[in-house]
C-alpha cells in the first residue's frame, strides 16, 4: 500500500512539472508583442506613441527591427493631385522618407496616386494585393471606393489602412489621421478670434463646408466648427441660426472639395446677400475661392474673415496678407511616419500599442458602418504670428516662394527672417 501510495505522487509529480513548463511557454508567448521572421525577433519599441514623431524622423529608425521581422509589400495609394498640392508635395516624399528610414528596401513599399478615379484607386490596391501587399494604406476618393479595397483586402487577409479619411467597414480597418472634430474647433475659435481681431460688427455669416458628400472628415469639420460658433455639433445649420451677435445667411457645401463649385456657389451667396461680412470655409482652398470673390467686389484686407486648414502656400499668403484669419497646421511629415510605423508593426504580425492606436472613429449618425481603431494626432492653429515658428520652420512652405509673393517687408513684420 504504501508503495503504491509513493508510486502515485511520482506521477503527480512529473505531470505538475509539465504543466508548469507549458504554463511559463504560455506566459512567455503572451508577454509583450513580439514577432520572428527568418530568425529575426523583434518587439515594438518601448514608449511608441502619437507623440514619437517629429521632423527629424528619428523614431521611425527605432523600427528597423521590426521591418527586419516583416515580411511581403505595404501598398500606400494616395488619392489625387488637385484637391490639395499636399499628396505630391509632402506626402509622396514624406512617406518615402519613413518608409526608407524605418529601413525598407525600394522593393518593400510602393506609392501611387489615383488622380482623382476610384476606378483607377481601386485597380492600384487590387494590384498591390496581386503582388503580395500584407498591408495596404489608402487614401480612399470616397466611401464607395473605400469599402471596395476594404472588401478586396479581407479577402485576402490584408491588413488595412484608411489614410485622413476613414472608412467604416469591415474590422479593424485602422485610421490615421489628425483629429477632425478638432480641427474644425480649431477653425471655429479662430474665426471667432478673427470677428473680434478684425472688428466685424454685427458679423452675417456664411460657411462654405467642404465635401460632405463624399468625405467623412468634412462631417467631423464641420461638426467642430459649428459647435464652436453655433453650438450645436452638426455637420449643417439653417440659415437664421444666431448665437449672441452672430446671423447665419448660409451654408453651403462645395462638392467633392471643388474649390471651382465652391466659388460659384459663394459668388451667388455674395451677389444676393452683400450684407455677408464673415465666412468660414472648410480648407484654404475654398478660403482662396471666397477671397478671390472678396477681391474681384473691392473687398479690402482684414474686412471679411475667411478660414482654412492645410497651411497651403496660398493660404499662408492670404494669412499674411490680411485675407485669411489662419489656417489649421496639419504637419503632413507627422501623419506619414504614424501610418508606415503602424503598418509596419502589422507587417509584422504585431499588435500596435494603445499609445500609438490612441482613439476609435465612428460613423456620422445615421450612416452605416462599424466603429473603427483609430491613430489620432493632435493639430494646431496658425496664425500671422505663428507661422515663422511653424510651417516655416517645418519647411512646410519655401521662405524665400512666400515672401517673394507677399514682399519682404509683409515677411518681416511677421517675423520671417
Amino acid at each position: 500500500m504504501d508503495q503504491e501510495v509513493h508510486m502515485h505522487l511520482r506521477k503527480l509529480r512529473r505531470l505538475s512539472f509539465t504543466a508548469c513548463v507549458g504554463a511559463i511557454a504560455v506566459l512567455a508567448a503572451a508577454c509583450g508583442s513580439s514577432s520572428t521572421s527568418g530568425g529575426t525577433t523583434a518587439t515594438v519599441p518601448s514608449g511608441l506613441s502619437v507623440s514619437s514623431f517629429d521632423v527629424s524622423f528619428s523614431a521611425m529608425s527605432q523600427l528597423t527591427s521590426v521591418t527586419k521581422a516583416g515580411s511581403g509589400l505595404v501598398g500606400v495609394i494616395l488619392p489625387d493631385t488637385t484637391s490639395s498640392v499636399r499628396y505630391v508635395n509632402f506626402d509622396q516624399p514624406y512617406l518615402k522618407k519613413a518608409f526608407e528610414t524605418a529601413g525598407f528596401s525600394d522593393s518593400q513599399f510602393k506609392i501611387d496616386n489615383a488622380q482623382g478615379s476610384d476606378s483607377t484607386e481601386l485597380a492600384q490596391a487590387q494590384a498591390d494585393i496581386t503582388q503580395g501587399a500584407k498591408v495596404l494604406v489608402m487614401d480612399p476618393l470616397d466611401s464607395t471606393v473605400g469599402t471596395q479595397i476594404q472588401q478586396a483586402a479581407a479577402a485576402k487577409g490584408v491588413k488595412l489602412i484608411s489614410y485622413d479619411r476613414a472608412t467604416f467597414t469591415g474590422t479593424n480597418t485602422y485610421y490615421v489621421s489628425f483629429d477632425n472634430v478638432q480641427v474644425g474647433k480649431l477653425i471655429g475659435q479662430g474665426f471667432k478670434d478673427c470677428v473680434s481681431a478684425w472688428n466685424v460688427s454685427n458679423p452675417k455669416v456664411f460657411t462654405l463646408d467642404g465635401g460632405e458628400d463624399t468625405d467623412p472628415n468634412a462631417i467631423d469639420f464641420a461638426k467642430g466648427y459649428n459647435s464652436v460658433v453655433w453650438g450645436d455639433e452638426v455637420p449643417k445649420e439653417q440659415p437664421g441660426k444666431t448665437n449672441g451677435n452672430l446671423t447665419l445667411v448660409g451654408d453651403e457645401v462645395a462638392p467633392g472639395w471643388d474649390n471651382t463649385k465652391g466659388q460659384t456657389i459663394f459668388q451667388q451667396q455674395f451677389t444676393a446677400h452683400k450684407d455677408i461680412n464673415a465666412t468660414i470655409e472648410a480648407n484654404d482652398g475654398l478660403a482662396n475661392a471666397v477671397v478671390t470673390v472678396l477681391k474681384q467686389n473691392g473687398v479690402a484686407a482684414n474686412k471679411i474673415p475667411t478660414t482654412g486648414q492645410d497651411a497651403s502656400l496660398q493660404g499662408i499668403e492670404n494669412i499674411l496678407q490680411g485675407f485669411q484669419c489662419g489656417t489649421v497646421y496639419k504637419a503632413v511629415y507627422l501623419e506619414a511616419q504614424d501610418a508606415v510605423a503602424l503598418a509596419d508593426i502589422l507587417r509584422a504580425g504585431l499588435t500596435p500599442p494603445d499609445a500609438l492606436v490612441n482613439g476609435k472613429t465612428s460613423p456620422a449618425s445615421g450612416k452605416p458602418g462599424n466603429t473603427q481603431p483609430a491613430s489620432l494626432l493632435t493639430p494646431i492653429w496658425v496664425d500671422k504670428s505663428k507661422i515663422a515658428s511653424t510651417v516655416i520652420k517645418d519647411n512646410f512652405v519655401d521662405k524665400n516662394t512666400v515672401c517673394q509673393a507677399v514682399g519682404a517687408s509683409v515677411c518681416s513684420a511677421a517675423g520671417i527672417t
